[in-house]
């Protein structure tokens, strides 16, 4: 059954393809810091973005995180325009061409007029210019995942793949630094006026030296098996659509729980405690960067153990976790001390799980052929629903019923929905690398 269940998902070949370069790997794996760098930026930052675009109204949070949430919806579009070019040209073209446009938004960003100098058209232009970034990053995280995935040595994929989530991790540590040195060394009126441009010229410099990089890359063995096969397909969407509808409702639950688990268990956190008047805000951001680091040290580990004892398990494992832990971590976060620091690390570490075995499960459903294309349409169209309008959801949850469990509940309700999926969902972690 488990045997079938992985040869069903990645083809009779899928063993027999030598494993790449270690260089070209370790690139692509640390991509993914620029990609989380930009999207955690904005949330944590998403205090100061606030007052620079949206002005000091009561509104001004909503709106941000509302901004959010719309340009969030263009990753699924990102997606699948990125996986269809990525199934019919390759991996290596569709990494390429979302880095440079990541590289051009991320620096148009740290270029534009604020509220003080044109008014609500800055709000405009920022959530503009956030929806390139998301269509980008749509794109992004599926050439990764397959990426790692098809080049990883059979015994290793869980290991390999939960790389990304553990660099991606990297990103968001650097964007939670990055975003607390700046609030806490500047004045405010400087941090108005031009202090927010640093952080994201930073992050422009850094995607512009991934893409140079980047350039090195080799094509995948699975897609390179493909090409010489003649197997490419030529509608890759429709072909998923048509054959693999199952695949693409299991990556759906599966991203749906990590989404959740990730943006408001861990990136709406320091917002969390901002609007709640745990923490200030300087203090907030320093617990992201605890956050960042539990995630790191969580990821990998999750990855192995998934190499080791299969994917199924580990994720049934975390989707009780999801139901019994989120609401009782948030209420004692709401009531300050050491409690507010404990339940922000056992928050992580529950997400950092997850975003570790999902991303290996998800790529695992599909076969080679159309690979981005499933991902695209089952994982990160449930991120995009779950990922980019929950932080604003439990934003208006525990501003208008004064319930600081609300966002745990909600994660414990996605999850409650999910596990089901997960018990009867067939094993795709090869048998040889399990007892």
């Amino acid at each position: 059954m488990v045997e079938t269940a992985y040869q069903t998902a990645h083809g009779a070949s899928a063993s027999s393809c030598v494993p790449m370069s270690r260089r070209s790997m370790v690139v692509a794996g640390l991509s993914t810091v620029v990609e989380w760098y930009d999207f955690t930026l904005y949330l944590y930052f998403s205090t100061v973005l606030a007052r620079v675009f949206f002005g000091t109204g009561p509104q001004s949070m909503t709106e941000t995180l509302g901004g959010f949430a719309i340009a969030y919806l263009m990753r699924p579009v990102g997606a699948l325009v990125f996986g269809h070019f990525g199934d019919r040209l390759g991996r290596r073209v569709t990494m390429l061409g979302s880095m440079a446009l990541m590289t051009i938004a991320m620096l148009a960003t740290a270029m534009l007029p604020t509220y003080a100098q044109i008014g609500p058209l800055a709000g405009v232009l920022l959530i503009a210019l956030r929806c390139l970034m998301s269509f980008s990053v749509g794109g992004e995280y599926t050439g990764v995942v397959a990426y790692l995935l098809e080049g990883a040595k059979d015994n290793r994929r869980g290991l390999i793949t939960s790389c990304a989530s553990a660099a991606s991790e990297i990103g968001a540590l650097l964007a939670a630094g990055a975003a607390a040195l700046t609030v806490w060394a500047m004045p405010e009126e400087a941090l108005v006026s031009w202090g927010w441009r640093l952080p994201f010229l930073f992050g422009a410099a850094l995607a512009g030296l991934v893409l140079i990089t980047r350039a090195t890359l080799e094509e995948t063995p699975e897609f390179l098996r493909q090409r010489d096969a003649g197997t490419v397909p030529e509608k890759p969407i429709r072909q998923t659509l048509t054959r693999h509808r199952s695949a693409i409702a299991r990556g759906f639950a599966i991203s749906a729980l990590g989404s959740i688990t990730y943006y408001v268990g861990i990136t709406y956190v320091p917002a969390f405690l901002d609007t709640t008047g745990t923490m200030p805000e300087t203090r907030a951001l320093s617990i992201s960067i605890l956050a960042a680091l539990t995630v790191i040290l969580v990821t990998p580990l999750i990855g192995l153990a998934s190499d080791r004892f299969g994917r199924r398990p580990i994720l049934l494992m975390l989707a009780l976790g999801g139901i019994f832990l989120p609401t009782g971590m948030f209420a004692v976060m709401a009531g300050g001390g050491a409690a507010t620091w404990a339940g922000a690390i056992v928050l992580a570490a529950l997400g950092g799980a997850v975003s570790a075995v999902g991303a290996v499960t998800t790529a695992e459903q599909f076969p080679g052929e159309g690979r981005l294309s499933g991902l695209a349409l089952g994982a990160t169209t449930a991120t995009a629903i779950f990922g980019g309008l929950t932080p604003l959801v439990a934003h208006l949850l525990v501003t208008n019923s004064g319930w600081p469990a609300a966002p745990g509940a909600m994660i414990a309700f996605v999850a409650l929905c999910v596990i089901m999926v997960f018990w009867y969902m067939p094993e795709t972690a090869p048998a040889r690398a399990r007892p």
